[in-house]
């Protein structure tokens, strides 16, 4: 079947003890149930040039087909597990030894003028940058890239380290994910707090066991070192960058570590990196909260295409406390649980047209018809139709761990959980149990820097003031902090911005093809 790509990229929410410091997803989010086809091939050692090798195949897998006039190819590259003692290190975890990097370069026929190449990350963390390589190429009227920057450009897009093809973290049961998204996302007892607790213990526990000391060399200034390693390998000078959501934090820290080698670095989707766990869970809950206000005025506003309303907020709250005390049951015997159901609202805040996806889905939950929760859900958690996982969120929950230095215990958890079930009704609670999960995690961490890109040329970040995920108010504190970014806003819903708009297009088309910074305090209308 022929996947079309949407426009939604993922900042996995910290919830039902899964943190997600940012999904693909995420701009444009990746179908679920995407095959992982692998990269094959020797990876290349450290410091040595690549063999690439045609791979039409995984467009094949990823999207099921080919796009026009674009070539295909597949490489990877080894690095060193531990950068800060090198490939020849003999001491510490990782010492010594390497991950592989899968990559995939996309080049159109059509190319002319080359500039160079363009890395791509979709966010996550755990989102696949050789899928996002794949759908970037079908052009604007599938959320694509536009023909001016693909004709200047080779497309390359990487797995980062743990994630899908690149040496990926495997260790949490489907039957264990399917727990956890399915809980209670509010646990308030304190029985079901207990059990939420031993759940997360328990994942924590088997992922320790697997990988024991190697747990913090997922951690995101790692990859953001591999990202110099994938810049030599490509033969460029100094980096071209478009990161979404986490993706910005993975450029920032980029940023940071190499500003003499970075050419031009778009952040869509900004992470603030000075925000710790408990900001940074704090910070979503507020921009989900809004997102679904926003989602509930325009449901009373257009009552003919959502048959939710003219109340959608308690239509919504009416199904969750349904479900929690009898949930509909499926053809197949899934039961749509208060967990399932508040994973198809957040899948469906990433993008405007999700909205009448989810009115219609709380309309024929009510019916007894569950399809659509679940179908939301689904392409939120990875899911498939088998009920087998991506490793998304095996990844996801290693990188953010190994990035947190202080993790809140759980009597703190508890008392941030009625704190912000008053203050983001829906999404509060949810966000602050989901800290649970890396208080859960073994082993150490490695934090990444959070000062000045000193030495770099100008940086553009993209906020959304209307995103939920990644809330408006992190972009110019990103710019703020790195002393070089320069802010670019999108008037609009939805979580990350380019290529929206013609007006978003243009000017960030202008910075990678040309350098040219917009106006200080640009902004774009949501049309």
């Amino acid at each position: 079947m022929t996947r079309t790509p949407d426009r939604t990229r993922r900042f996995r929410l910290t919830v039902a003890g899964l943190t997600a410091a940012v999904v693909v997803t995420a701009g444009c989010t990746l179908p679920a149930f995407a095959p992982r086809t692998d990269v094959d091939g020797e990876a290349a050692a450290p410091g040595t040039a690549p063999t690439w090798r045609s791979c039409p195949e995984v467009a094949d897998e990823v999207v099921g087909r080919r796009a026009p006039d674009i070539r295909y190819e597949c490489t990877r590259i080894q690095v060193p597990q531990d950068w800060a003692g090198g490939s020849a290190a003999t001491t510490g975890p990782g010492a010594g030894e390497t991950f592989e990097i899968a990559l995939l370069r996309a080049r159109s026929t059509n190319q002319r003028d080359r500039i160079g190449s363009l890395l791509v990350n979709p966010g996550g963390p755990g989102g696949s940058g050789v899928d996002t390589a794949v759908y970037l190429t079908f052009g604007e009227q599938y959320g694509g890239l536009p023909d001016a920057i693909l004709e200047r450009f080779d497309i390359v897009g990487f797995d980062p380290r743990g994630v899908s093809r690149s040496s990926p973290v495997e260790c949490i049961s489907d039957a264990d994910l399917d727990a956890v998204f399915g809980y209670n996302p509010d646990p308030e007892s304190q029985a079901s707090f207990d059990d939420f607790v031993a759940l997360n213990e328990r994942i924590g526990q088997g992922c320790g066991a697997k990988y024991g000391d190697q747990l913090p060399l997922y951690g995101t200034e790692q990859a953001a070192r591999d990202m110099d390693a994938i810049r030599a390998a490509v033969g460029d000078d100094k980096l071209t960058y478009l990161g979404y959501s986490y993706g910005t934090l993975l450029g920032a820290t980029y940023a940071q570590l190499f500003p003499q080698r970075v050419r031009a670095l778009v952040l869509d989707g900004a992470v603030d990196p000075r925000q710790d766990l408990i900001e940074g869970s704090e910070s979503q809950a507020r921009g989900f909260e809004r997102a679904f206000d926003n989602f509930t005025r325009w449901c009373a506003a257009n009552a003919a295409r959502c048959p939710i309303a003219p109340d959608a907020r308690a239509a919504v709250t009416s199904a969750i406390d349904k479900a929690e005390v009898s949930p509909v049951r499926s053809a197949d015997g899934r039961e749509a649980t208060a967990g399932w159901i508040f994973y198809a609202i957040v899948s469906s805040l990433y993008s405007e047209p999700g909205w009448e996806q989810l009115a219609r889905a709380i309309d024929r939950l009510n019916e007894g018809n569950p399809s659509d929760v679940f179908r939301l859900a689904d392409n939120y958690t990875d899911r498939d139709s088998d009920g087998d996982y991506s490793n998304l969120f095996d990844a996801n929950l290693a990188i953010n761990c190994a990035d947190e230095e202080q993790r809140p215990n759980l009597e703190r958890i508890r008392q941030l959980q009625s704190e912000w079930r008053s203050r983001y009704p829906l999404f509060g609670a949810p966000l602050a149990a989901g800290l649970v999960s890396c208080t859960e995690w073994p082993g150490g961490s490695d934090p990444y820097p959070t000062g000045r890109a000193e030495g770099a040329p100008p940086i553009l970040v993209v906020g959304t003031t209307g995103d939920p995920a990644t809330p408006y108010e992190q972009t110019p504190a990103l710019a703020e902090m790195l002393g070089v970014g320069r802010v670019l806003t999108w008037e609009g819903e939805g979580h990350t911005a380019y290529p929206q708009t013609a007006c978003i297009t243009q000017a960030v088309n202008a910075y990678l093809i040309d350098l040219t910074v917009p106006p200080e305090g640009k902004r774009c209308p949501a049309r």
